[in-house]
C-alpha cells in the first residue's frame, strides 16, 4: 500500500479546529413540540442498537434524545436486518409517549436497505 504525504496547511488547521470544536461541545438537547413531525432515526452494530430523536424547525435538526442499547446475548446471533428491525422497534417503545403526542405524522429512517 502506497502512503500518501501528510499535509496540513491553513485549510485543514481551519477544518481541524472546527472538528475539534464539534467533539468537545455537547448537542443541546430542544423539548418536543408537538406540533411538529418528528424523525426517529436508528442503527445497529454487531453489538449495539442505537436510536436519535429529532425534530425539524425552520430547517434546523433539533435532537430532542439520545439512547442506545447494548444486544442481548441471544441478540447478538440475529442477522443485521433482524437486528435494524429489532432497533426500530426498541426505539418506538423506548420513546412511545413522545410519539403519542404529537399532532403530526413521525418518520422513521434507517440505513438497512431491505427495510
Amino acid at each position: 500500500m502506497k502512503y500518501s504525504p501528510f499535509i496540513f496547511n491553513e485549510e485543514a488547521l481551519s477544518k481541524f479546529q472546527i472538528l475539534k470544536k464539534a467533539f468537545t461541545t455537547a448537542p443541546i438537547l430542544s423539548h418536543l413540540n408537538p406540533s411538529l413531525p418528528a424523525i426517529v432515526e436508528t442503527d445497529a452494530s454487531d453489538y449495539a442498537l442505537g436510536a436519535v430523536l429529532s425534530q425539524v424547525n425552520d430547517s434546523d435538526k433539533l435532537p430532542i434524545a439520545y439512547d442506545s442499547f447494548k444486544l442481548l446475548p441471544a441478540e447478538l446471533n440475529c442477522e443485521i436486518h433482524d437486528k435494524e428491525l429489532l432497533g426500530i422497534a426498541w426505539a418506538l417503545k423506548r420513546w412511545r409517549a413522545f410519539l403519542l403526542s404529537l399532532s403530526n405524522s413521525f418518520e422513521v429512517l434507517t440505513d438497512q436497505s431491505s427495510l
